[in-house]
């Protein structure tokens, strides 16, 4: 992989991920579903292709950031008094 697309590739993850997680808990109002549901497809990966190379370590992991930060703001928000939908 070209250090280009990694340094593309990590950021449009995290934000991917981050906003898919977003959208979820803010309609299905669960914090941490889409943070199992992101474990889940990494799992699913690392099962179906067998070895993955470090670089696609560092973007799955960028993707689990995204998750988690979309959990822990959901969090403040809810405790700030928003309430989404």
């Amino acid at each position: 992989m070209n250090l280009l697309q990694l340094i593309i590739s990590v950021p449009l993850f995290l934000v991917l991920a981050f906003g898919i997680g977003f959208i979820l808990n803010m309609l299905i109002k669960t914090t941490w579903l889409p943070l199992v549901m992101y474990s889940l497809l990494i799992v699913y990966l690392l099962i179906s292709m067998g070895r993955l190379l470090p670089v696609d370590y560092i973007i799955l992991t960028s993707g689990l950031a995204g998750a988690i930060l979309s959990g822990v703001t959901i969090r403040f928000l809810r405790a700030k008094g928003y309430r989404m939908f």
